[in-house]
């Protein structure tokens, strides 16, 4: 007669639920906003690029690797954008002459059409810096927004301030981390010529009056090369203390309320340092329509060429 084996027993370990993905902005109560960036129609290989850098900048409530394809339109985007929470598009385009931004709110409008004047790839900003600044977790958190120079009182500032005000999603004072706060993206509005300068920022935090080397051995965690020294003290007095810290500037500090990182401590005073870290755009506002790139035009600079 045939034997049955016993079989063992295998504890039952009850799998870990996923945390859905937060659709609900804990300060507005609206829906966090989300976008697409894409193009329309071939792009050369700089303003692709740029297409990638926005992309970044966006994060990270965007999808960094959407797939386009050339039978594409604008209907197709439109259509996979409702079930995806997808708020605002930002769409890439080049004529024979200039190449164009729009900004969109969906599904029904309104629409900012730019025309970039000129613009800086990230990879340019990099190989210009010294020493290039981009920590691993620096795209973790949605970036900070700020405008300059857009109280004039005109209707089509009005309408851009608040196109861009809501691309990004709001920021309670009150409960927000201040490790969370790693980026800026700043808009400056020239009355003269009428352009809007468009900069991305990374946030850094040093400590006023510890030097350099103090930074990178609390920061790093490395033994440091004493052998040229006599005394472990040398090690910190060489050079001068603080000699070498930067920005410590009465207007550049900050009294911290909380921790942020090894080195920043609540209750001291640390020197906010702004590098940046690209795109930079020059942008021209040509126009403005009620619409999702159609409808009636609210403001029109001037005419515009292109394929849209």
């Amino acid at each position: 007669m045939a034997r049955f084996r016993n079989k063992k027993k295998v504890a039952f370990v009850k799998p870990a639920k996923k945390q859905p993905p937060q659709n609900v902005d804990h300060v507005t109560g609206d829906k966090i906003p989300r976008s697409f960036v894409f193009s329309r129609l071939k792009l050369p290989a700089t303003l692709k690029q740029l297409q990638a850098d926005l992309r970044k900048v966006m994060l990270p409530y965007t999808a960094l690797n959407l797939k386009e394809k050339k039978r594409n339109n604008l209907k197709d985007f439109l259509n996979v954008a409702g079930p995806m929470g997808v708020t605002h598009f930002l769409m890439l385009s080049k004529t024979g002459t200039s190449p164009y931004l729009r900004v969109a709110r969906t599904p029904q409008g309104p629409t900012l059409t730019f025309k970039i004047q000129e613009y800086s790839l990230a990879v340019d900003i990099a190989n210009s810096q010294l020493r290039p600044r981009v920590p691993k977790d620096l795209f973790k958190n949605s970036p900070l927004i700020v405008l300059s120079g857009f109280g004039t009182g005109e209707q089509h500032l009005k309408l851009t301030t608040i196109m861009f005000q809501n691309i990004f999603p709001a920021i309670d004072i009150n409960t927000v981390k201040l490790s969370s706060c790693q980026r800026i993206v700043l808009l400056n509005y020239n009355k003269e010529t009428k352009l809007i300068d468009f900069r991305h920022y990374s946030i850094r935090l040093q400590p006023v009056g510890v030097s350099r080397r103090i930074r990178k051995f609390v920061q790093n965690h490395k033994v440091p090369d004493l052998s040229s020294l006599q005394d472990v003290s040398d090690f910190i007095t060489k050079a001068g203390y603080g000699s070498e810290s930067e920005g410590d500037e009465e207007a550049a500090t900050v009294s911290l309320a909380s921790d942020v990182g090894r080195v920043n401590k609540a209750s001291t005073k640390s020197a906010v340092k702004l590098q940046e870290i690209g795109p930079r755009m020059t942008l021209d506002l040509i126009k403005i329509e009620d619409g999702l790139c159609s409808g009636t035009i609210i403001f029109g600079n001037r005419w515009i060429e292109g394929p849209w």
